[in-house]
C-alpha cells in the first residue's frame, strides 16, 4: 500500500464513528437521530456527544455505529446532508 492509498475499512465495523456538524436548532438532534436509525437500526444512542460551539450557533454530534459496507456509510451520508441544519459530515 502507498502513502497515498486510504486505510482500508473491514466490514463489518464496529464502533465506526460518525461526526455530524449543524446549526444549533431543536430539530438537529432529531433530524441526525432519525437518519441514523434508519441506516444503522439499533445503534447506541446513549453514547453520542453532543457539544456546542463557542458562540453556540452549531452543534456537532458524534456517534458511533456498526458501519456494514461502503453503501451503508454512503447512503447515510447522503440522508444526513438532505437537511438543511447540516453543515457537514465527517
Amino acid at each position: 500500500m502507498s502513502e497515498l492509498d486510504p486505510p482500508k475499512i473491514e466490514f463489518p465495523c464496529e464502533d465506526y464513528p460518525i461526526k455530524i456538524i449543524g446549526f444549533s436548532d431543536p430539530a438537529f438532534k432529531e433530524v441526525v437521530l432519525n437518519a441514523v436509525e434508519r441506516h444503522a437500526p439499533g445503534f447506541d444512542a446513549s453514547r453520542m456527544k453532543i457539544a456546542e460551539s463557542g458562540k453556540g450557533n452549531y452543534q456537532s454530534i458524534t456517534l458511533w455505529i456498526t458501519a456494514t459496507g461502503p453503501d451503508q456509510l454512503s447512503e447515510l451520508n447522503k440522508d444526513l446532508r438532505l437537511s438543511k441544519l447540516v453543515k457537514m459530515v465527517l
